[in-house]
């Protein structure tokens, strides 16, 4: 299937808003996330949110096929020699094609251009299968933490750039 990620610019806030709250809804679902107990969830995203990502520094990247976004992906700058993949969606429609693949991929190739030793995630605990996705492209588990402003634990995953 043809696709092609490129970077966004404030133009594409609304398909990014579009494609990550459509991505994380049914993570959101599964695990009972709501707007009042988990405002900052993907699932929750707003204009805003990106807009504000976006003066940080965070570059944003989307995927589209077949004339529309079909995922998207971000990436922050959390010191020098880290960078953090966050945001990476697939909208479900389009899951099963090799997009969320060809993202990460993507991110670990950013992030090399970056300058980065290492991209690091986090992750909801109880994603098993998750982690397990995240293994394949060299990311392994660091640590789980309690956040007490969010209803799950946190894992976080780290790959090493060669």
């Amino acid at each position: 299937m043809e696709y092609r990620i490129r970077p966004c610019t404030r133009e594409d806030t609304a398909a990014l808003v579009e494609t990550i709250r459509g991505a994380f809804r049914d993570v959101a679902e599964r695990f009972g996330l709501t707007e009042q107990n988990c405002p900052r969830h993907a699932s929750n995203c707003t204009a805003g949110w990106i807009e504000q990502d976006m003066d940080r520094g965070v570059a944003y990247f989307v995927l589209e096929t077949e004339g529309q976004a079909a995922g998207s992906m971000a990436l922050e700058r959390a010191r020098p020699d880290v960078v953090y993949l966050e945001r990476l969606a697939v909208l479900p429609r389009f899951r099963g094609r090799g997009f969320g693949k060809a993202l990460v991929a993507r991110a670990l190739l950013e992030a090399r251009a970056m300058g980065a030793q290492s991209v690091g995630i986090g992750v909801i605990a109880g994603e098993a299968g998750l982690k397990d996705w995240y293994r394949r492209f060299g990311f392994a588990e660091t640590q789980t933490r309690d956040f007490p402003h969010l209803p799950f634990l946190v894992s976080f995953m780290h790959c090493p750039l060669r």
